[in-house]
């Protein structure tokens, strides 16, 4: 026991962040007024989306696109546009080669806002205090509008990218619609293999991992897969009087009871691992501790994870939350049919298939019928030994020098899991700091965003430009 706690201790020990050489950047001007102004017009248009396309204002729409002349009339002289069925907007920087080119993306379409409950309105891109209001303004707007800056920026100074460029935009990103796959499906007609696809996801962020105090800056190099299940179960019905020894719905939270009281076993992919690994040594001693010692430590992780679920929970296992469920219509009548559903999360490594499996493994009552409804399986893992991740680190790095970057799985989707099919380098990092208000802020009231924020993406593009 002596000897393995010494070899746990002098690990732990050992177990700190390499040395990163301090480089100062090199000065980067722009209009900043102009970013400011130019993404409150984005933000006065409302590019609503719903899954139900014929609650959306097409008008609207359109008119978003023909702004984006207006705005940035450079770009849209010496870039080539070519509009993808249904709202998809796929631009061309000619660069001086077309072997490694990079794809850049972003979406203009929103969800939908609870104007009543907003302390400014949504879509009149309010300022106050340095700060712009606004549905959009987070989620990503800001993004497309950094692009867009940088673009227009360096196109003004006669700049010409070393290899070609793609802008990859979309308007039904939040419905999970099918510009991004048309877009994604015309590039590989062409043999189109992009180098480096970098689309929203991780942030730079604070007190969200144990030990760590530094700001944290986490790339997206995969993301999870989703589904939704059914769960159903018949009966014969009759009065609520005389109800059987187990309703419908008796037997459906019996179920629910067994899938949440036996969570998915804990797979711990190579992207958390390298999480892990790189957030561990900047953390306090204790945690240095564990995460130098996983291959000990692991079902300490676990249980601590099972036990406080949330978003370490979710980094390790396929996670499932129960959302919907209904039975009869009437309260003295017992169903001739219940149903309840749930959002899986899938894990790398795992499937759509695997999940029901388990499930239905879980669940074990032949009365409850389980079957999968729609979703995708978990994206392409992306390299981060390479290139391209490096150079997007050194960039993260240029413009948040206090920051320490790591990859990391992304809990949510984006559009960016379509371009797995055409590259295994492709990052989810929106570049912005966001504190734990802010971020809740994202498909919640009130989002806004701070001159701070806007700039810090235009200076991002701006240097991730002269490096493709």
């Amino acid at each position: 026991m002596f000897t393995l706690l010494m070899i746990c201790l002098i690990r732990a020990l050992r177990f700190k962040p390499a040395e990163r050489k301090v480089v100062e950047p090199e000065k980067i001007g722009f209009d900043r007024q102009k970013a400011v102004s130019d993404l409150k017009e984005m933000i006065k248009i409302r590019t609503v989306s719903y899954n139900d396309t014929e609650k959306e204002d097409s008008a609207e729409f359109e008119k978003f696109i023909e702004l984006l002349p207006r705005l940035f009339p450079l770009t849209h002289k010496k870039l080539s546009l070519t509009r993808v069925e249904p709202k998809g907007l796929l631009y061309k920087w000619q660069g001086k080669s077309s072997k490694e080119p990079t794809v850049l993306m972003a979406h203009f379409d929103v969800v939908p806002a609870d104007e009543g409950s907003w302390s400014r309105p949504p879509f009149e891109g309010v300022i106050e205090n340095e700060t712009l209001w606004g549905r959009g303004t987070l989620d990503t707007k800001g993004t497309l509008n950094g692009i867009f800056q940088a673009t227009e920026r360096l196109l003004e100074e006669g700049f010409v990218p070393e290899n070609d460029i793609y802008f990859s935009f979309a308007g039904d990103e939040e419905t999970q619609g099918d510009s991004t796959p048309g877009i994604v499906a015309l590039l590989k007609s062409q043999g189109i293999k992009p180098a480096l696809v970098v689309d929203e996801g991780g942030a730079v962020v604070e007190n969200v991992f144990p030990g760590v105090k530094k700001r944290i800056a986490v790339v997206g190099a995969a993301e999870k897969g989703v589904t939704n299940v059914r769960y159903k179960v018949k009966s014969g019905g009759g009065h609520s009087s005389t109800p059987p020894a187990h309703t419908p719905i008796g037997i459906l939270s019996r179920a629910c009871a067994a899938v949440e009281n036996n969570p998915f076993k804990m797979r711990m992919t190579s992207t958390v691992e390298e999480m892990f690994d790189n957030l561990g040594r900047h953390s306090t001693f204790l945690y240095r501790l564990i995460f130098a010692n996983l291959w000990l430590f692991k079902p300490v992780l676990d249980a601590m994870a099972k036990k406080a679920g949330g978003e370490m929970n979710a980094l390790m296992r396929t996670t499932v939350a129960f959302t919907t469920a209904k039975g009869a219509d009437a309260f003295n009548v017992i169903p001739t049919e219940a149903e309840m559903t749930s959002n899986c999360r899938i894990i790398s490594g795992e499937t759509r298939e695997s999940t029901v499996e388990t499930l239905k493994s879980i669940v074990n009552d032949p009365s409850v019928e389980i079957e999968y409804l729609d979703g995708s399986d978990p994206s392409v893992v992306s390299k981060t030994d390479c290139p391209e991740y490096k150079k997007l680190a050194a960039v993260i790095n240029e413009v948040f020098p206090d920051a320490v970057v790591t990859p990391y799985l992304m809990i949510a989707c984006s559009d960016s899991r379509h371009y797995g099919a055409i590259s295994d380098r492709v990052y989810r990092f929106s570049a912005m700091a966001m504190s734990g208000e802010e971020r809740k802020l994202i498909h919640g009231n009130d989002e806004r965003i701070t001159f701070r924020g806007i700039w810090e993406a235009v200076e991002f593009y701006l240097r991730l430009i002269k490096r493709c």
